[in-house]
This record gives C-alpha cells, structure tokens and sequence, in this order.
C-alpha cells in the first residue's frame, strides 16, 4: 500500500493582487506532475492557500514542497 499524504500550506495577510502574480508565476510549474501528485492553489481572503497531495514516494512530495516555496519566495522578493 502507497502512503497517502497532503499538505496545506498557507500564506497569510496577502494582498489580492500579489496573490494572483504568485500564482501567475507558478502557473508554468503546475503542469506534469508525477504520477500520484498534484497540486492546486486556492485564494481565500487576504490567503493564499497551496494544498499539495501525494500518494507514492514521499520524496517526491518532499521536493516538490520545497521547489515550489522556493518559486513563491522569489516571486514575493520580486513584487515587494
């Protein structure tokens, strides 16, 4: 049995509009995914929310947590 995990990660006291440049920047990385792992990302008030789910190797899911915060941090470093 593969083990079945997901994460939530959120960005609060985010404004609407450097939310939507987030998720502009992201929008090339959201796409092949491996087998088993997706991502969707969700835009609350005054949150950005990136929900991560996996089923299978967690490494996978590891890496690609850690690339896609990597992206957002740039992204955030950039629009500041």
């Amino acid at each position: 049995m593969s083990p079945k995990c997901q994460i939530e990660i959120a960005i609060n006291n985010i404004s609407r509009e450097k939310a939507k440049v987030i998720e502009k920047a992201l929008e090339p990385d959201n796409v092949n995914f491996p087998k088993g792992l997706s991502l969707t990302i969700n835009e609350k008030k005054n949150q950005l929310v990136f929900c991560f789910s996996n089923e299978g190797d967690l490494r996978k899911l590891i890496s690609t947590v850690d690339e896609v915060l990597e992206h957002v941090n740039l992204s955030m470093e950039v629009i500041k």
